[in-house]
């Protein structure tokens, strides 16, 4: 082939593979001759350059600009990175032993072929179920715990719940016991398993506008109006905002990815993290029976939460003025699907940014504070999440998760109490789980050799001589240098945080600059540290890891985790030792959220919220927000300005 023509808007390194380029690379795999006659498409995404040099780059400049595929020819899983400058494979590698994700097409055919098994029809008529097109079937990640039957299989466990209607949320009614085991290379079934018969719960979980009776009629209009329209301005995947610049990046496992993420201080760009991306998550469910206990979903890793993304609607997703982000992926058999409107960027108000009321003159200073908000939520089955980054004219950068969709349920006999879940329904329980949401955090802040520093509050010594009053107490900083020490746990009892510094740069008090990971929601894992979740997704044992910088170190848990008996991610990474003062390191970040479930959570459950923020800590000389001008006041009964006296 000839080389491939750059399409317009593509001159940056970082920019998201074109629909073009995604259709030329997917031509140059099938030309190429070594994958097979109908090779499937697991993944084609960017190849990110190296950092260094992307930093080192500028417009005009030639970078290479490559493609990242995993395929899977004839059950065996091949990586190949192609050259868009040459149109050629550069390099190929089979990974024996490895399973990609679940694709969304297995999705599909996976539930057909269940559907026609004589078995799976055998187990639903033992419960009185003969309509089969009103069954829906979710296949579930295999996992691995040491007793498989077909260990060289591409595997998934398929359940299998009884809809009503189009109306009600589908996951209401669990044919509880029903388990079949499908190789998905094959879309064949190897096994249904029947734990036993209990019976269909009553009710069905209607949730649509039109099927749960009359709607309230005392919710008023809200209107969000920028007459001059937004603040922000887009050129391509670059947005810049009050200061702020960063790129929009996407992929098929991973999603919503934030690149060079800088912030313009007084003229001067400073950077403060070059990559950031969700790398993975898992959902332990804490239920030991068999309907549940092998329920240990990896959403990045085993499914990809970018493939399952959903298109956004104005003015129910979003509200305001709004940026959409479109995006181009490739299917399981290499055709190019358009996505329309995936990424959301806005402007919200968000309350006071500061203020202060002299009161002896009674003058009052007020600033309003607004965050700009790019976001976007994936569909995995029963669940939904939204992911929701937020920069604010402080300088802080905040993490929002969005929790909602269906509680993943099972029925239960009447007149029980479950021991591992609650009931939500009459007969229908949600066992107790955790979600684990591990954030890759690439830290340039003022640059790319930084330090990380574990800051403690304790106390000053129980000792009058020096702590007359009891009362003392200051920061203790404790350097994490080697990989070996890097893996740390929280301590909310001490205050505990991180701070991300650059040694060789300082402010004007003469302190090192730096950024603070002030986490949220934290949780340990209740899995046994033997148990194979836990083998399989040790960072969930750690709220925070520090590796050194590579760029092909991007997934907590490993590059495969699909059937993978252990984790290759993180703890292997650790293993290197490498250096982590004055040097490009990675922060790894995983927040946990914990679910006892509540009635209220059923039919769909009202949004649950999780995350972190990145604080500025030494980064400006002072307040960087004195700049922000008054706000008019054109709602109140007097027109005024925010700095007026206050009324007493």
């Amino acid at each position: 082939m000839d080389d491939i023509a750059r399409t317009e808007g593509t001159d940056h390194p970082l920019t998201p593979l074109s629909a073009e380029e995604l259709a030329a690379v997917v031509a140059v795999i099938r030309e190429d001759g070594g994958f097979g006659d109908a090779p499937i498409f697991h993944t084609v995404t960017l190849y990110e350059p190296h950092k260094r040099d992307v930093l080192g780059w500028s417009p005009g400049a030639a970078l290479a600009r490559e493609a990242f595929c995993i395929l899977m020819v004839d059950g065996q899983t091949w990586e190949a990175v192609v050259s868009l400058d040459t149109a050629s494979v550069t390099r190929r590698e089979h990974k024996a032993g490895v399973q990609p994700g679940i694709l969304l097409e297995e999705f599909v055919d996976c539930e057909k072929a269940v559907k026609a098994d004589p078995a799976w029809q055998a187990a639903l008529k033992k419960r009185g179920i003969t309509d089969f097109d009103r069954a829906i079937v979710d296949p579930w990640s295999a996992g691995f715990y040491g007793d498989e039957r077909w260990p060289d299989r591409r595997l998934a466990r398929a359940y299998t719940w009884l809809r009503g209607s189009d109306d009600d949320v589908g996951y209401g009614r669990p044919v509880d016991g029903v388990h079949a085991v499908v190789d998905l290379e094959r879309m064949a079934v190897l096994e249904v398993e029947d734990h036993g018969e209990v019976a269909l719960p009553p009710l069905s979980g209607h949730y649509t506008a039109d099927s749960v009776g009359p709607l309230r009629d005392d919710i008023k209009a809200l209107e969000i109006v920028q007459p001059d329209g937004p603040s922000f301005h887009v050129d391509g995947q670059h947005v810049e905002w009050l200061g702020w610049s960063f790129r929009v990046g996407f992929t098929p496992r991973e999603g919503l990815v934030l690149h060079q993420l800088a912030y313009n201080d007084q003229g001067r760009e400073r950077p403060v993290m070059y990559r950031a991306a969700l790398s993975e998550m898992v959902v332990p469910y804490g239920d030991p029976t068999p309907v549940h206990n092998r329920k240990n979903a990896f959403d990045v890793g085993e499914y990809g939460v970018g493939r399952l993304a959903n298109t956004l609607t104005l003015g129910c997703d979003c509200l305001g003025t709004i940026h959409y982000f479109d995006v181009d992926q490739v299917t399981a058999t290499g055709e190019v699907v358009h996505m329309n409107r995936v990424i959301c960027l806005h402007e919200e108000d968000y309350g006071t940014l500061w203020k202060h009321t002299d009161w002896r003159t009674e003058h009052s200073e007020v600033r309003r504070s607004r965050r700009l908000v790019i976001s976007f939520f994936a569909t995995v089955g029963n669940y939904d999440y939204g992911f929701y980054w937020s920069l604010y004219q402080d300088g802080t950068v905040e993490m929002d998760i969005k929790l909602t969709g269906c509680l993943s349920v099972g029925a239960f006999p009447p007149g029980e109490t479950p021991q591992y879940g609650t009931l939500v329904a009459p007969q229908l329980y949600a066992p107790i789980h955790q979600h684990f949401f591990n954030f890759r955090l690439d830290m340039t802040v003022d640059g790319v050799d930084n330090s990380v520093r574990e800051i403690d509050t304790v106390a000053a010594p129980h000792d009058t001589a020096v702590n007359p009053h009891l009362n003392a107490y200051h920061p203790v900083s404790t350097l994490i240098a080697n990989e070996r020490d890097g893996a740390r746990q929280a301590d909310p009892l001490a205050g505990r945080q991180w701070k991300i510094v650059n040694p060789s740069v300082t402010n004007a008090l003469g302190q090192a600059v730096g950024y603070a990971l002030v986490p949220g929601e934290t949780v340990r894992p209740f899995a046994y540290p033997d148990a194979p979740v836990s083998r399989r997704a040790a960072f969930i044992h750690h709220p925070v890891w520090i590796t050194a910088y590579d760029r092909d170190e991007l997934f907590a848990a490993g590059d495969y985790i699909n059937q993978n008996p252990a984790d290759t991610g993180l703890t292997a990474y650790a293993r290197r030792q490498r250096d982590l003062d004055d040097t490009d390191i990675v922060l790894w970040h995983t927040v946990g959220h914990h679910h006892i479930p509540r009635p209220e959570d059923w039919p769909v459950m009202p949004v649950a919220h999780a995350g972190f923020a990145l604080r500025a800590s030494g980064f400006f000389d002072r307040n960087p927000t004195m700049n922000v001008p008054p706000s008019a006041s054109s709602h109140s009964r007097h027109a005024g300005c925010c700095n007026e006296p206050s009324s007493t």
